[in-house]
Protein backbone atom coordinates (compact mmCIF):
# COMPACT_ATOMS: atom_id res chain seq x y z
CA UNK A 1 0.00 0.00 0.00
CA UNK A 2 2.47 2.40 0.76
CA UNK A 3 4.76 1.84 -2.39
CA UNK A 4 1.53 2.47 -4.11
CA UNK A 5 0.59 5.45 -2.55
CA UNK A 6 3.87 7.40 -2.70
CA UNK A 7 4.60 6.29 -6.43
CA UNK A 8 1.21 8.30 -7.05
CA UNK A 9 1.52 10.98 -4.88
CA UNK A 10 5.10 11.31 -6.35
CA UNK A 11 3.08 11.39 -10.60
CA UNK A 12 0.73 13.60 -9.33
CA UNK A 13 3.31 16.23 -8.05
CA UNK A 14 4.95 16.06 -11.13
CA UNK A 15 1.79 16.87 -12.92
CA UNK A 16 0.88 14.22 -14.52
CA UNK A 17 -2.28 14.01 -13.57
CA UNK A 18 -3.86 11.39 -15.59
CA UNK A 19 -1.37 8.93 -15.01
CA UNK A 20 -1.31 8.90 -10.83
CA UNK A 21 -4.39 7.15 -10.52
CA UNK A 22 -3.25 3.87 -12.49
CA UNK A 23 -0.38 3.55 -9.27
CA UNK A 24 -3.18 3.79 -7.20
CA UNK A 25 -5.84 1.70 -9.06
CA UNK A 26 -4.35 -1.97 -8.88
CA UNK A 27 -4.42 -1.70 -5.00
CA UNK A 28 -7.75 -0.32 -4.70
CA UNK A 29 -9.55 -3.06 -6.96
CA UNK A 30 -7.58 -5.55 -4.39
CA UNK A 31 -9.52 -3.68 -1.17
CA UNK A 32 -12.93 -3.95 0.50
CA UNK A 33 -15.37 -1.82 -0.62
CA UNK A 34 -16.15 1.02 1.85
CA UNK A 35 -12.74 0.06 4.00
CA UNK A 36 -10.62 2.92 4.83
CA UNK A 37 -7.88 2.16 2.64
CA UNK A 38 -10.67 1.67 -0.22
CA UNK A 39 -11.89 5.13 0.48
CA UNK A 40 -8.89 6.99 0.55
CA UNK A 41 -7.57 5.54 -2.59
CA UNK A 42 -11.27 5.88 -5.03
CA UNK A 43 -10.66 9.72 -3.09
CA UNK A 44 -7.73 9.99 -4.75
CA UNK A 45 -7.84 8.30 -8.12
CA UNK A 46 -11.44 10.77 -8.31
CA UNK A 47 -9.37 13.64 -7.48
CA UNK A 48 -6.59 13.31 -10.10
CA UNK A 49 -9.47 12.75 -12.22
CA UNK A 50 -11.13 15.87 -11.62
CA UNK A 51 -7.95 17.64 -11.97
CA UNK A 52 -7.05 16.14 -15.28
CA UNK A 53 -11.00 17.10 -16.52
CA UNK A 54 -11.14 20.35 -15.58
CA UNK A 55 -7.58 20.81 -17.50
CA UNK A 56 -9.16 19.42 -20.36
CA UNK A 57 -12.13 22.10 -19.57
CA UNK A 58 -15.18 19.28 -18.89
CA UNK A 59 -16.42 21.46 -16.22
CA UNK A 60 -18.77 19.30 -15.96
CA UNK A 61 -16.83 15.90 -15.53
CA UNK A 62 -14.38 17.66 -12.94
CA UNK A 63 -17.27 19.04 -10.95
CA UNK A 64 -19.22 15.64 -10.31
CA UNK A 65 -15.15 13.80 -9.58
CA UNK A 66 -14.52 16.53 -7.48
CA UNK A 67 -18.05 16.11 -5.45
CA UNK A 68 -17.75 12.57 -5.18
CA UNK A 69 -13.41 12.97 -4.43
CA UNK A 70 -14.64 14.71 -1.15
CA UNK A 71 -17.44 12.45 -0.26
CA UNK A 72 -14.97 9.50 -0.04
CA UNK A 73 -11.94 11.17 1.92
CA UNK A 74 -14.64 12.73 3.93
CA UNK A 75 -14.43 11.37 7.37
CA UNK A 76 -10.71 9.46 7.14
CA UNK A 77 -8.42 11.39 10.05
CA UNK A 78 -6.39 14.46 8.19
CA UNK A 79 -3.55 12.40 8.37
CA UNK A 80 -4.83 9.23 7.24
CA UNK A 81 -1.47 6.81 5.92
CA UNK A 82 0.59 9.72 6.69
CA UNK A 83 -0.98 11.51 3.81
CA UNK A 84 -2.04 15.50 4.38
CA UNK A 85 -5.40 15.22 3.99
CA UNK A 86 -6.99 18.69 4.54
CA UNK A 87 -5.56 20.28 2.07
CA UNK A 88 -6.43 17.67 -0.57
CA UNK A 89 -10.13 18.24 0.50
CA UNK A 90 -9.82 22.49 0.21
CA UNK A 91 -8.69 21.71 -3.28
CA UNK A 92 -11.30 19.38 -3.86
CA UNK A 93 -14.05 22.14 -2.37
CA UNK A 94 -12.72 24.70 -4.26
CA UNK A 95 -12.54 22.86 -7.80
CA UNK A 96 -16.10 21.51 -7.40
CA UNK A 97 -17.39 25.03 -6.38
CA UNK A 98 -15.02 26.59 -9.54
CA UNK A 99 -13.62 24.25 -11.66
CA UNK A 100 -11.87 26.94 -13.88
CA UNK A 101 -9.85 27.94 -11.15
CA UNK A 102 -7.52 25.07 -12.66
CA UNK A 103 -6.52 28.09 -15.23
CA UNK A 104 -5.58 30.23 -12.74
CA UNK A 105 -3.76 27.90 -10.08
CA UNK A 106 -2.78 24.53 -10.66
CA UNK A 107 -3.57 22.12 -7.47
CA UNK A 108 -1.71 21.74 -4.54
CA UNK A 109 0.98 19.28 -4.30
CA UNK A 110 0.03 16.42 -1.98
CA UNK A 111 2.01 16.21 1.19
CA UNK A 112 3.08 12.51 2.11
CA UNK A 113 5.33 11.28 5.19
CA UNK A 114 6.17 15.01 5.72
CA UNK A 115 7.26 16.16 2.70
CA UNK A 116 5.66 16.56 -0.82
CA UNK A 117 7.63 14.09 -2.95
CA UNK A 118 8.47 14.45 -6.94
CA UNK A 119 9.40 11.58 -8.80
CA UNK A 120 13.16 12.42 -7.77
CA UNK A 121 12.70 11.53 -4.29
CA UNK A 122 11.16 7.68 -4.86
CA UNK A 123 13.32 4.85 -3.28
CA UNK A 124 13.30 1.93 -5.66
CA UNK A 125 9.60 0.28 -5.00
CA UNK A 126 7.55 3.62 -5.85
CA UNK A 127 10.04 4.22 -8.79
CA UNK A 128 9.48 0.98 -9.93
CA UNK A 129 5.55 1.58 -9.80
CA UNK A 130 5.82 4.74 -11.61
CA UNK A 131 8.09 3.33 -14.29
CA UNK A 132 5.38 1.12 -15.59
CA UNK A 133 2.82 3.27 -15.41
CA UNK A 134 4.63 6.41 -16.56
CA UNK A 135 5.51 3.94 -19.98
CA UNK A 136 1.74 3.50 -20.20
CA UNK A 137 1.38 6.91 -19.73
CA UNK A 138 3.37 8.28 -22.79
CA UNK A 139 3.04 5.17 -24.88
CA UNK A 140 6.22 3.30 -24.57
CA UNK A 141 6.11 -0.80 -24.88
CA UNK A 142 5.59 -1.97 -21.05
CA UNK A 143 6.57 -5.16 -21.36
CA UNK A 144 10.55 -4.05 -21.30
CA UNK A 145 10.15 -2.02 -18.77
CA UNK A 146 8.22 -4.46 -16.53
CA UNK A 147 10.68 -7.15 -17.16
CA UNK A 148 13.59 -4.71 -16.34
CA UNK A 149 12.04 -4.38 -12.77
CA UNK A 150 11.66 -8.15 -12.42
CA UNK A 151 15.17 -7.93 -13.54
CA UNK A 152 16.42 -4.72 -10.67
CA UNK A 153 14.08 -7.10 -8.00
CA UNK A 154 16.07 -10.14 -8.73
CA UNK A 155 19.67 -8.59 -8.62
CA UNK A 156 18.45 -5.94 -5.41
CA UNK A 157 18.10 -9.40 -3.45
CA UNK A 158 21.46 -11.10 -4.96
CA UNK A 159 22.97 -7.64 -3.16
CA UNK A 160 24.11 -6.17 -6.20
CA UNK A 161 22.56 -2.70 -5.46
CA UNK A 162 24.58 -1.35 -8.41
CA UNK A 163 22.57 -3.58 -11.44
CA UNK A 164 21.87 -1.49 -14.37
CA UNK A 165 18.57 -2.14 -14.84
CA UNK A 166 18.11 -0.16 -11.09
CA UNK A 167 20.22 2.70 -12.62
CA UNK A 168 17.47 2.80 -16.12
CA UNK A 169 14.33 2.52 -14.16
CA UNK A 170 15.69 5.59 -11.88
CA UNK A 171 16.70 7.48 -14.89
CA UNK A 172 13.43 6.38 -17.48
CA UNK A 173 11.20 7.94 -14.17
CA UNK A 174 13.37 10.71 -13.42
CA UNK A 175 14.65 12.30 -16.74
CA UNK A 176 11.65 13.37 -18.90
CA UNK A 177 14.14 15.06 -21.85
CA UNK A 178 15.58 11.46 -22.25
CA UNK A 179 13.02 8.91 -21.38
CA UNK A 180 12.96 8.03 -25.26
CA UNK A 181 16.30 7.37 -25.62
CA UNK A 182 16.37 5.58 -21.65
CA UNK A 183 13.66 3.14 -22.64
CA UNK A 184 15.11 2.03 -25.70
CA UNK A 185 19.08 1.70 -23.73
CA UNK A 186 16.52 -0.34 -21.12
CA UNK A 187 14.77 -2.51 -23.99
CA UNK A 188 18.50 -3.26 -25.39
CA UNK A 189 19.94 -4.47 -21.88
CA UNK A 190 16.75 -6.24 -21.17
CA UNK A 191 17.13 -8.08 -24.68
CA UNK A 192 20.66 -9.44 -23.99
CA UNK A 193 20.01 -10.21 -20.26
CA UNK A 194 17.05 -12.62 -21.69
CA UNK A 195 19.22 -13.49 -24.55
CA UNK A 196 21.67 -14.83 -21.92
CA UNK A 197 19.80 -16.66 -19.77
CA UNK A 198 18.18 -18.55 -23.02
CA UNK A 199 21.76 -19.74 -24.03
CA UNK A 200 22.43 -20.91 -19.64
CA UNK A 201 18.92 -22.83 -19.59
CA UNK A 202 19.88 -24.83 -23.57
CA UNK A 203 22.60 -26.22 -21.54
CA UNK A 204 20.85 -28.11 -19.57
Amino acid sequence: MRDRLRAGVAIFNSGHYHAAHDAWEDRWLELEAGSDDERLLHGLIQYSGAVYHARERNWEGAVGLAESAGEYLAGLPADYRDLRLEPIRADLARLAADPEIIERRAPGRIEHEGDSPGLAALGFEPTAIAAVVLAEEFGYDEEPVGRARAYARRDLEAGDDGSVFITLLFDFVREDENRGIISQRLTDHVGRRRAREEDVNGLF
